[in-house]
């Protein structure tokens, strides 16, 4: 079946999925006349959002259209409305492509009306899972967390960074392929600069889920890290997040609704800490959150704007490839150490005699043996990755000339 996209069509699912007028209204089907709508996903605050497949492709496949559609005429509120649209359309493209976020395919205006395209997720959002499959336990609870923290840690760390603002069960989609974790709708997305931060912006988000700044109208990172945290404890008791919090002891009373769901002390003060209402009393960045859930910081790896890791739902390893067990949950990796030895030359100058006549010069050999780990990593089709294990800290990186005695060592 073809949908028609038009706003005003009477009867918009009657075409057939070969038609390119539509009988009820008269309208094209394709959009720019290659995109074929073929149902309604569902439709929001700033528009609808249609499945449907690129008959411009040899393979026809499936993609998500964005139509704008906002019902609130007033100008100035419809032009924020319009505003927020195209970021979504300009974050998706500066993230590029992310295992983890829908890609975005194209952007455009159809008659003064705004559209983009993007990635088809096929899968279940844990809105729906949460309905069909019950609560989450804290095995599923922790998978979720430890996904999504990358994802937001890769968020914060863009240039300029990036806050989601609405991150609920709706907005993350189980792929059906393999399980992964999706975050979709940047909708509300806001870039991060100091000067914006500071300011007062618009109230975007989930009234259930939003964090009690991000009302304000002030969002900072660790809004989304309440947003998250929120949400786990959702998927935990499958209970409204209004009614998990109680205004008269003005506290989160969450643990109250686990029904044989037990979740340990290590894991419950961690969602606690995410949910705090207090902004100073809560995990600043996904990287304190991680590290909190046993991660190693100087290993997390995902935090470099310039070039991030690719695919975030393979599992790096989080040991120390020096002193412990290399240990990953996704592609093999083969750990070899090797050692070294350098040699540092310190030529001292010294003076002796009177008034300081007559120079002696004193040769001083330094050894020290280093010892490295190699990774190796066989990634398919012949393609194999090296990768050393560089310890953090400083060091002199090139060469460096020294002149002693009128001879150049390098």
């Amino acid at each position: 079946m073809s949908y028609c996209i038009n706003p005003t069509c009477p009867a918009p699912d009657k075409n057939s999925l070969t038609t390119n007028f539509c009988i009820s209204c008269g309208a094209k089907i394709l959009l720019k006349d290659r995109y074929r709508a073929l149902k309604l996903l569902g439709q929001g605050g700033f528009g609808k959002t249609f499945k449907a497949i690129d008959e411009d492709q040899p393979r026809k496949p499936l993609c998500v259209i964005k139509q704008f559609a906002f019902s609130n005429n007033h100008p100035e509120t419809r032009q924020i409305a319009l505003k927020l649209f195209y970021e979504e359309a300009q974050h998706l493209e500066a993230l590029g492509k992310h295992d983890q976020i829908p890609e975005l395919l194209a952007y455009f205006d159809v008659e003064g009306q705004p559209y983009l395209v993007q990635q088809f997720i096929d899968g279940q959002d844990l809105e729906q899972e949460l309905a069909t499959a019950g609560t989450f336990n804290q095995a599923k609870i922790r998978e979720l967390l430890e996904s999504l923290l990358l994802v937001l840690d890769f968020l914060h760390h863009q240039s300029p960074p990036v806050i989601h603002r609405d991150i609920k069960p709706a907005n993350i989609i189980r792929r059906r392929s393999d399980g992964g974790l999706v975050l979709v709708d940047f909708g509300a997305a806001k870039q991060a600069t100091q000067s914006m931060l500071a300011k007062t912006g618009t109230a975007i988000g989930s009234a259930e889920f939003v964090a009690p700044e991000q009302a304000r109208r002030k969002p900072v990172f660790a809004s989304d890290i309440y947003s998250l945290g929120v949400t786990c404890i959702y998927l935990l008791t499958q209970v409204s997040p209004f009614d998990l919090f109680d205004m008269n002891q003005d506290a989160w009373v969450w643990r109250d609704y686990l029904v044989n769901n037990p979740v340990d002390e290590k894991l419950g003060k961690v969602l606690d800490k995410m949910i705090a209402n207090v902004l100073p009393q809560r995990y600043r960045s996904a990287e304190d959150v991680l590290v909190a859930l046993g991660r190693k910081p100087d290993l997390l790896g995902y935090s470099d704007p310039i070039n991030p890791i690719a695919n975030f739902s393979r599992s790096p390893l989080f040991v120390d490839p020096i002193k412990s067990t290399p240990q990953s949950i996704a592609t093999p990796k083969t750990i070899q150490h090797f050692s070294f030895e350098t040699i540092e030359f310190n030529i001292l100058k010294i003076k002796t005699g009177f008034l300081g006549f007559g120079v002696q010069n004193e040769t001083m050999i330094t050894k020290v043996i280093t010892e490295v780990a190699c990774i190796y990593e066989d990634l398919g089709n012949e393609i194999n990755l090296e990768m050393l294990y560089i310890p953090k800290g400083s060091f002199w990186m090139g060469s460096k000339k020294k002149n002693v005695n009128n001879l150049f060592i390098e």
